[in-house]
C-alpha cells in the first residue's frame, strides 16, 4: 500500500491526511505536543483565525466543510472603535459575504478528528522530529517523554510542523546553498480573553470583527462561541511610548486601557488583574526555497509562515492542501513532478501573502478609522457593485476569491493608486451626497 508520513498534526497537517487517504495513502502522522484533545483548552489560548473562501475550498473539496461549519461564526465586517467609543462599520465585501472566528485550539482539535475518522490516520504524539532523510523518505524521532529514538520510512513526507519546523531546519536547512530568510518585525502581541456577561451573551456586537486602531498599535476582538471574544493587542516590544516594555505594573496596565481603550476598560475592568494569563509572543515572517526535495515537501507555515493581519495564514496553508490535491490529479503518483509544479505555481503566493499581510496591519492600524480610508472603500464597494465583472476589491480578491495570491497583490496596487488617483480628481463625498457617484462611475467603467 502506498505510504505517507506526515510530521505536525496542525492545521494542514491533519486536513492534508484526509486528501492523501482519498488517494489511497496509509498516513502516519508525528507530533512533537501531546494531544490537546486531551488538555483543556481556554478560549484566547492562541490567536483567533479568519476562515474564508480559500479555506472553505479546500473543506468542500474532501466532504468536511460542514463539519467546521459547526463552530464558526460569521463576521460580515469591521467595527472600529475610536477614543470616545464611537463606532464605525465597514462591511468585508457584499451583502452576506463573511470571514469566519474560529478559536485555533478548536478547529485543531475537530481536524484532528477528522484525519482519525476519514483520513484513517495514525497520530502518535510526543513524537518530534530530529532528523529527516529527504531523498529516501526516512524521518527520525525522538519521543518527548521517554527520549526514545526511532526512524520511519514512506513513500513521500510532508512536513506540516510550523513556523519553526524541524523538517526545514534539520532537513532542508542541511542542503546545499538552501535559501531562508527570518524576518522578525518590531511589534508583538498579548492576547486577552473579555468573558461573557453572565448570562452567557456577547459583551460586543458579534457577527463583526471589532478593531480599536491607534496609529502606531491596535486592539482587536473575534467572537468565540461561548459568548467570550478572543482579543489581541498588538504593539511595539520596546523603543516607543505605547510599548509592551512600558506595561509592566498593574497600575500602568491600568493606566493604559483607560486611556487608550476607555470603551473597552468599561466592558473588562479587571485586565490588570487578566493581564499575565498570557504570554507576550514574538511576529515575523520566513521565506525559504526550495519547498520540496526528493521524497520530501514543506506545507503551510513550514513553507511561508507570515503575520496574522490579512486572516490568511491559515488559509493559503489550506489552499497548498488545494494546489497538491489538483497536482495528484494530473500527474497521479509521480511525485517529482508534483513537487516541482507545486513549489514553482506556489511560493510566488506564499510571498505574496506574506506582503498583503504586512501590508494589511498598517492598513488595520494607521488607516480603518481614517475618514478619506473609509471613503475610498466605500466608493470601491460602489464601483464593485455596479461593474462587479471589471471591478473586484483587494479584500474581495483575497478573502472571498481564489484569484491567486501574486495576481492579486498586483492588480490590488493597480487598482488603489487609479483610485486615488480619481479621488485627488474629484470631490467623491460630495458626489455620494449628491447622488451622483454612479455618474461618475460609469464615466469610467461603461464600455
Amino acid at each position: 500500500m502506498k505510504s505517507a508520513t506526515i510530521v505536525g498534526a496542525g492545521l494542514v497537517g491533519s486536513l492534508w491526511a484526509v486528501y492523501l487517504a482519498k488517494a489511497g495513502y496509509k498516513v502516519k502522522i508525528f507530533e512533537k505536543r501531546p494531544d490537546i484533545r486531551k488538555i483543556k483548552l481556554s478560549a484566547g489560548k492562541s490567536i483567533n483565525l479568519a476562515l474564508s473562501a480559500r479555506g472553505w475550498k479546500a473543506f468542500e473539496t474532501v466532504g468536511v466543510a460542514d463539519e467546521i461549519k459547526e463552530i464558526a461564526i460569521p463576521m460580515y465586517g469591521r467595527t472600529m472603535h475610536d477614543l470616545e467609543g464611537n463606532l464605525t462599520y465597514q462591511p468585508y465585501g457584499k451583502d452576506g459575504q463573511a470571514i469566519y472566528s474560529v478559536s485555533r485550539g478548536g478547529i485543531n482539535a475537530k481536524m484532528m478528528d477528522i484525519a482519525e475518522q476519514k483520513g484513517n490516520a495514525d497520530i502518535e504524539f510526543n513524537k518530534e522530529c530530529i532528523h529527516v532523510d529527504l531523498d529516501n523518505g526516512i524521518v527520525y524521532l525522538q519521543d518527548t517523554i521517554t527520549n526514545e529514538k526511532t526512524e520511519f520510512k514512506s513513500d513521500v513526507i510532508f512536513g506540516a510542523d510550523g513556523a519553526n519546523s524541524n523538517v526545514r531546519t534539520f532537513g532542508f536547512e542541511k542542503t546545499p546553498n538552501y535559501q531562508i530568510e527570518k524576518r522578525p518585525i518590531e511589534d508583538g502581541y498579548r492576547e486577552i480573553l473579555l468573558p461573557a456577561n453572565k448570562d452567557g451573551s456577547y459583551k460586543l456586537d458579534v457577527n463583526t470583527l471589532h478593531i480599536w486602531p491607534r496609529g502606531r498599535f491596535m486592539l482587536i476582538g473575534l467572537p468565540n462561541e461561548d459568548g467570550s471574544y478572543t482579543c489581541t493587542l498588538f504593539m511595539p516590544h520596546a523603543n516607543d511610548k505605547n510599548s509592551f516594555e512600558n506595561l509592566k505594573t498593574k497600575a500602568q496596565i491600568k493606566d493604559f486601557f483607560q486611556t487608550t481603550f476607555p470603551d473597552f476598560y468599561a466592558l473588562m475592568p479587571e485586565i490588570a488583574q487578566s493581564w499575565g494569563n498570557h504570554p507576550l509572543s514574538k511576529l515575523g515572517i520566513i521565506r525559504c526555497y526550495p519547498w520540496a526535495v526528493g521524497k520530501t515537501a514543506l506545507m503551510g507555515d513550514a513553507a511561508h509562515a507570515t503575520v496574522p493581519f490579512y486572516g490568511q495564514g491559515m488559509n493559503s496553508g489550506f489552499e497548498d492542501c488545494t494546489a497538491m490535491w489538483e497536482l495528484m490529479e494530473e500527474h497521479g503518483d509521480d511525485w517529482t513532478a508534483i513537487f516541482n509544479d507545486y513549489q514553482v505555481s506556489r511560493k510566488p503566493n506564499g510571498d505574496a501573502v506574506q506582503d498583503l499581510s504586512l501590508d494589511n496591519y498598517y492598513v488595520m492600524r494607521d488607516f480603518v478609522g481614517d475618514p478619506e480610508f473609509l471613503l475610498q472603500k466605500k466608493f470601491e464597494r460602489r464601483i464593485s457593485e455596479l461593474y462587479p465583472d471589471k471591478y473586484m476589491p483587494l479584500y474581495s480578491q483575497v478573502s472571498f476569491s481564489h484569484i491567486p495570491y501574486a495576481v492579486a497583490h498586483k492588480k490590488g496596487k493597480e487598482q488603489d493608486k487609479y483610485i486615488k488617483g480619481l479621488m485627488q480628481e474629484h470631490d467623491i463625498a460630495l458626489l455620494f451626497e449628491n447622488d451622483k457617484i454612479d455618474a461618475l462611475i460609469h464615466q469610467q467603467y461603461a464600455e
